[in-house]
């Protein structure tokens, strides 16, 4: 019985991906970066928590949702076949139920924000749900579906501004750390989905690795370029100290090196695997460059 009962609860964290810890960093990255960003940085130890209990939840709806919608197609995609949704683990009812559970402690995160943030919070987090629950759908019929996505990522960095602000008066800063996350989001995100290029073309679903072809590589570049670029207006602008910039320096440097890695490894879910798990430690590096140079 309790062997039955973990196999379940192992196939419900599945369902959630919070057995893969790399998915859940990459968007709690940027909401990180966009809280040590603040004018009034650093924040409060009750608002990191709730950030990052709101990330948790919101990333584990836009999981189910995805699942819901893609259930049939995970069957016949290599890399998805065994997801407990396509494989029958899991069964239908019970995603929808935990989904529902999911966006309810979600809505629950946003009230527990302080009374002053709380409205604007709830207003941002209300204009995101449509984004999140679109974009399953959206490789049906948008060739670039991962800008879909990277307008959810964006959302992580407003939300948490807001929260610790009360407002979403952050000048250029929060502009900059923003169009930074919509392009690194993009730009990982292509990646991964040319894991799946071959069977997607196959199956008649759409994404930016299909559509760009052969010019993936380059745009990928060309977004983590852009990336840097406006991480470092970001930094400029919120008068990071010295210590900040040997850290993007690296982070720039080391973007670039992941690219050109692509070019000489072949396509697959083991490439697009490890480029994923090295832009996490590349966010976390260059986040790690903005909290000490708030702290020290």
């Amino acid at each position: 019985m309790n062997n039955l009962l973990t196999q379940k609860i192992g196939y419900y964290l599945q369902l959630l991906r919070w057995n893969k810890p790399s998915g859940r960093l990459i968007l709690l990255i940027p909401a990180c970066w966009s809280l040590w960003l603040t004018p009034t940085a650093p924040p409060s130890l009750f608002i990191l928590g709730i950030i990052i209990l709101g990330g948790l939840f919101v990333s584990g709806a836009g999981c189910i949702a995805n699942d819901i919608w893609d259930r049939k197609f995970d069957k016949k995609v290599k890399r998805t076949k065994e997801r407990p949704l396509a494989n029958g683990k899991v069964s239908l009812k019970a995603s929808w139920i935990l989904l529902i559970l999911m966006l309810f402690l979600s809505l629950f995160i946003v009230l527990s924000i302080p009374v002053e943030s709380r409205n604007l919070c709830l207003l941002l987090a209300s204009l995101s749900l449509p984004f999140i629950l679109l974009y399953p759908s959206a490789k049906r019929w948008f060739k670039y579906p991962q800008l879909i996505l990277s307008i959810c990522w964006g959302f992580s960095v407003l939300i948490p501004w807001a929260a610790n602000e009360s407002s979403l008066a952050g000048g250029s800063t929060l502009v900059y750390c923003w169009l930074a996350t919509i392009f690194w989001t993009f730009g990982f995100d292509t990646v991964y989905a040319m894991a799946d290029e071959i069977e997607d073309k196959v199956i008649g679903l759409k994404s930016s690795a299909i559509s760009l072809g052969e010019k993936s590589i380059k745009t990928v570049s060309f977004c983590y370029v852009l990336t840097c670029i406006f991480l470092a207006l970001a930094a400029f602008k919120a008068n990071l100290g010295a210590i900040y910039w040997p850290f993007w320096l690296i982070t720039t440097l080391g973007m670039q090196k992941e690219v050109f890695l692509l070019s000489s490894r072949s396509k697959g879910i083991k490439t697009s695997g490890l480029h994923f798990s090295n832009q996490v430690r590349l966010g976390i590096f260059l986040l790690l460059g903005i909290i000490l140079s708030r702290v020290i």
